[in-house]
């Protein structure tokens, strides 16, 4: 788990960590970047009004699943902003607690990271933090979302939920993926009815997971001036998707 991990893994972790967030302001800075005279936007020499090279395509780094017991504030503050279109937004961070009622060993509490579109964090979940299920015990899972499951998520949460008879999920969102889709919204549906409570986070929650989940170095957290707004907005479109 998130918070038995040893130090030097923490330490691997948190190299890790510097090295994703200078890759992110790197790519940040280019995208801001204005071409130079004689190039278009995608940074090709134009001739007589024509590209004369093919921009070649992108390659991305493996797929990983990232976990933790704190990220870092400089993600935290881009991913889960719940602002309407969610661009440069590609990846889902899922915070997570774990409680396994009398007996169990305690709280678990971590969050997990996806990297690209290779797998979900929600999935990642059930393998990396709770492989294992035990029925005599009583789970309440309380998830903390920067998006909303996808259509195949959904699905497989609701399976699970099924098969698994004590295990209780909540899950918080920041921003409703794709919340337009017919897909989608038979998703959101199909896991309700399993029993799970889904509801997008408020103010006080980004308050929440920024002091139980973030790397804060005890400063407090400052909402930006449209989260309410923005919160009662998404809420409204889940309420109409769940009536």
């Amino acid at each position: 788990m998130a918070d038995r991990k040893s130090s030097s893994s923490g330490a691997v972790s948190s190299r890790l960590t510097v090295k994703r967030k200078d890759r992110a302001e790197n790519e940040v800075k280019k995208e801001e970047k204005p071409p130079k005279e004689g190039e278009n936007a995608e940074n090709t020499p134009v001739e007589n009004g024509e590209n004369t090279e093919k921009p070649e395509p992108m390659e991305l780094p493996p797929f990983e699943i990232i976990s933790g017991d704190r990220m870092d504030p400089f993600f935290f503050k881009f991913q889960f902003k719940n602002v309407e279109y969610s661009s440069g937004r590609n990846k889902t961070f899922l915070c997570y607690l774990v409680d396994q009622g009398p007996g169990a060993s305690g709280l678990l509490r971590g969050f997990i990271e996806d990297e690209h579109v290779s797998g979900h964090a929600e999935e990642a979940f059930f393998q990396k933090v709770l492989p294992n299920y035990d029925p005599a015990l009583k789970y309440t899972i309380t998830w903390y979302m920067s998006s909303s499951p996808c259509s195949a998520c959904a699905m497989k949460l609701a399976e699970i939920l099924k098969a698994r008879k004590s295990l209780h999920l909540s899950i918080y969102s920041a921003r409703l993926f794709e919340w337009e889709e017919p897909e989608i919204q038979a998703g959101l549906k199909a896991l309700a009815a399993a029993g799970c409570k889904l509801r997008m986070m408020k103010p006080l929650d980004f308050t929440y997971t920024w002091d139980t989940f973030v790397e804060n170095d005890e400063q407090t957290f400052m909402p930006w001036e449209d989260c309410q707004e923005n919160y009662e907005y998404y809420q409204d479109k889940l309420a109409d998707i769940l009536q």
